[in-house]
């Protein structure tokens, strides 16, 4: 199934994070945090300013990201756990 985001949001997977603290220990499920950082997989159209023209998004799918702890809304597509969120609630691109 394709899925194409509406205005200026984005379709993002979470990209999980290590299992083990830098000493070893092994972090269970239950007092893990959910990462904040992800990889877009879809960029919509853009929003519209004032006058009716596009803006331009600044991000595009494969970009990794850092978001907010609270950011975005969780969805199933395709069995697979996904994030729509606005691009204001994306933080930075990574490197």
């Amino acid at each position: 199934m394709s899925f194409t985001p509406l205005h200026d949001r984005v379709l993002v997977r979470r990209i999980e994070g290590d299992a083990k603290t830098s000493g070893g220990l092994i972090i269970p499920d239950t007092a893990k945090e959910k990462p904040q950082e992800g990889e877009i997989v879809a960029v919509g159209a853009g929003a519209r300013d004032e006058d009716g023209e596009r803006i331009a998004m600044d991000v595009k799918a494969g970009d990794r990201i850092l978001f907010g702890k609270w950011s975005g809304i969780e969805i199933k597509l395709d069995g697979e756990d996904l994030m729509i969120m606005k691009e204001s609630d994306i933080l930075g691109v990574m490197a």
